[in-house]
């Protein structure tokens, strides 16, 4: 995937976020896109509400890390409404458009235009939890009719995807520890609308290693086109095979 900072694009393949939270011609656009994936990758077609799972799974994932990567790597946390990013799913490309953000009072970008300093890191970590729920707030109504899933559901799978693209991002660096130890704190398991908390937890290899997993707080439904085929922190996948699928060989 690759972002641009810029103002959000529309027509050519391109949508807005706002066009996914409308849930008409947009999300039925975004949603073609995913049904023709599973059907080339999976020789089959998949039921309509999975195909919105897939299609959520794969939204939150990218835009989840338009606000926690700035956090994680500068401690500042922009704004982006639904109107403000747009994408390009046949060509994997985001653009997104920050006219305001949270930092420290000592982050010298404190005195830009749009800049507003919060006195502690606990407060920055109010701001980004605040700054996820308002863009995935009417994100997720337009998704919610065509999955069939009720509110908790819903919120289960963006806390998920704001854990898993950080953790995986924070592994590319060489910071998977530290990224851990920033989620759980970001995400204790007590700040409605997130669902349940981080939830990383620790298992033991086959050659003693420490394996770090986490337990998902919602189903992305892939079981349903190949059921031995479960992710790792899936709800379905036991620890036994946890540990027989990421232990060294």
């Amino acid at each position: 995937m690759t972002l641009t900072a810029g103002p959000p694009r529309d027509g050519e393949g391109w949508l807005t976020a706002a066009a996914l939270a409308e849930g008409g011609a947009g999300l039925d656009a975004f949603l073609a896109w995913d049904d023709r994936q599973i059907l080339r990758e999976f020789g089959e077609r998949a039921r309509p509400d999975v195909v919105a799972s897939f299609g959520l799974h794969r939204y939150a994932w990218a835009s989840c890390l338009l606000l926690t990567v700035p956090w994680f790597l500068h401690r500042r946390v922009p704004r982006l409404p639904p109107g403000a990013v747009s994408f390009h799913r046949g060509e994997s490309r985001l653009t997104a458009l920050a006219t305001e953000f949270a930092c420290l009072p000592a982050d010298p970008a404190a005195e830009l235009p749009g800049a507003r300093a919060v006195p502690c890191e606990e407060t920055l970590r109010v701001e980004l939890r605040a700054a996820v729920a308002a863009h995935f707030t009417p994100v997720l109504e337009g998704f919610r009719p065509r999955m069939r899933r009720g509110p908790r559901a819903l919120w289960g799978m963006v806390t998920d995807e704001l854990a898993e693209s950080l953790w995986y991002v924070g592994r590319l660096l060489g910071e998977e520890e530290r990224a851990r130890r920033e989620l759980h704190l970001l995400l204790p398991g007590v700040t409605p609308p997130y669902v349940g908390g981080a939830a990383f937890r620790m298992l033991t290899g086959r050659m003693g290693e420490p394996i770090p997993t986490r337990d998902r707080a919602s189903c992305c439904l892939f079981y349903t086109l190949r059921p031995q085929d479960t992710c790792t922190t899936c709800p379905r996948t036991c620890d036994t095979d946890r540990v027989h699928r990421l232990s060294v060989s």
